[in-house]
């Protein structure tokens, strides 16, 4: 099977999947599936920052993530910005108690802190917007902003892509996909606004879908840069066609926590 054809098949099979959970689901079924993709996402990212060694670090991380998610999940947002706060005092703390054994290096600290920050902290998001009112609404919200942005990126720039975007970072993307993406994104969140989520503003929703899109661009290229630099072409394995967990996490990690922080400074 072609990788188009496995990435379309795997599409079938888990979209449905995770509408289904989204849609019908309670609070606690919600947050127990973002909280084992975001731990997946974290033994990917330990993979690909520390290789086959550094258990320590590994172990912290996931730790940590595990934590942090469980603080979301159990409402306490005072509790997860605790939490965060004293994981990277404690980073710092046993590094100092390597120094010895393993010589100076802040490195393999700033390792730890970049993936308890990066996987974790972001995907909890899902979480805390899961739990405002109109939850469920905001959840789809999100992954229509996302997928149809994805989508309409993926054919326009095959289609018509011409100008490389980043080829540093990801050689695949061009600007016109790009373009293509933020139009597919706009157009997106106002048929799901005009069909589902009518209290929603006009204006509060095409901002949103720019910005959002935007925002997922950036983070997809953030992943990309963290693969390059591990010299590794796909996050993972697990996602046929499509790569890792965090190869279709990583716009989404930086849409949830903008549209939260808007819905709440913004919607209120």
């Amino acid at each position: 099977m072609n990788p188009h054809a496995k990435r379309w098949a795997t599409g079938v099979i888990a979209v449905p999947i995770l509408f289904l959970t989204i849609a019908y689901g309670s609070e606690t079924v919600f947050a127990l599936l973002i909280i084992i993709a975001a731990l997946l996402g974290v033994v990917e990212y330990n993979r690909m920052v520390f290789g086959s060694g550094h258990i320590r670090e590994k172990i912290e991380t996931l730790g940590v993530a595990l934590l942090i998610l469980m603080a979301a999940a159990a409402g306490e947002r005072i509790l997860l910005v605790a939490i965060l706060s004293f994981a990277v005092m404690a980073s710092l703390m046993l590094n100092l108690l390597r120094i010895r054994e393993e010589g100076l290096d802040m490195i393999r600290v700033g390792k730890v802190i970049l993936g308890v920050m990066y996987v974790p902290l972001l995907m909890s998001h899902f979480i805390l917007i899961r739990q405002e009112p109109a939850g469920i609404r905001w959840i789809f919200f999100i992954l229509v902003l996302a997928f149809s942005g994805d989508i309409a990126a993926y054919y326009v720039g095959k289609g018509l892509g011409r100008r490389k975007l980043l080829p540093d970072v990801s050689p695949g993307k061009t600007v016109e996909g790009t373009i293509g993406l933020v139009v597919g994104s706009i157009t997106g969140c106002i048929l799901f606004r005009q069909l589902f989520f009518p209290m929603l503003p006009v204006l509060h929703t095409v901002i949103l879908g720019l910005v959002g899109s935007v925002a997922g661009q950036l983070g997809d290229l953030c992943e990309s840069a963290l693969k390059r630099a591990a010299g590794v072409k796909d996050s993972g394995t697990l996602l046929p066609g499509h790569g890792g967990i965090l190869d279709r996490l990583d716009c989404l990690m930086f849409i949830a926590p903008f549209v939260y922080y808007y819905r709440v400074l913004s919607l209120q």
